[in-house]
């Protein structure tokens, strides 16, 4: 049992770890290349009925990565020096919220394929969470 549990505290630390990189590498990304960022959006939200939020939806999926990746590595911290999963439990959900609001996104500019490709990040981020809801 006791392996078990360390199994279970490693897959979580795992999953907290992945969305700390993911959302951390992404958020920043957007926050020192705005301007690159802003261009590019506008032209993919052109033709939806986005096209005229870009930069106010672009601020707030910006602060939801920023967040998720770092609820997501202080989490991880929480886990190694503490055993707590609380954290990283918040992370792991923020970063599937996030995911939600790209996927949103990528559906209203008919980016098929882009949304598509959002959806193991999903799938990993829904396993990470049920690993967080199962003792």
């Amino acid at each position: 049992m006791e392996t078990l549990i360390h199994s279970l505290l490693l897959l979580r630390l795992l999953g907290a770890l992945f969305f700390a990189i993911l959302f951390l590498q992404s958020g920043l990304d957007k926050v020192f290349d705005w301007k690159g960022n802003l261009s590019w959006l506008k032209g993919h939200f052109a033709q939806s009925p986005l096209k005229g939020m870009v930069p106010l939806l672009l601020g707030v999926l910006t602060l939801m990565e920023v967040a998720s990746g770092v609820v997501s590595a202080v989490g991880a911290a929480f886990i190694v020096f503490a055993g707590n999963t609380t954290v990283a439990f918040w992370g792991v959900l923020l970063s599937a919220l996030s995911l939600l609001m790209l996927f949103f996104g990528q559906r209203m500019a008919k980016d098929y394929a882009g949304a598509a490709s959002l959806v193991p990040y999903f799938l990993t981020a829904l396993f990470v969470l049920f690993l967080f809801l199962h003792n």
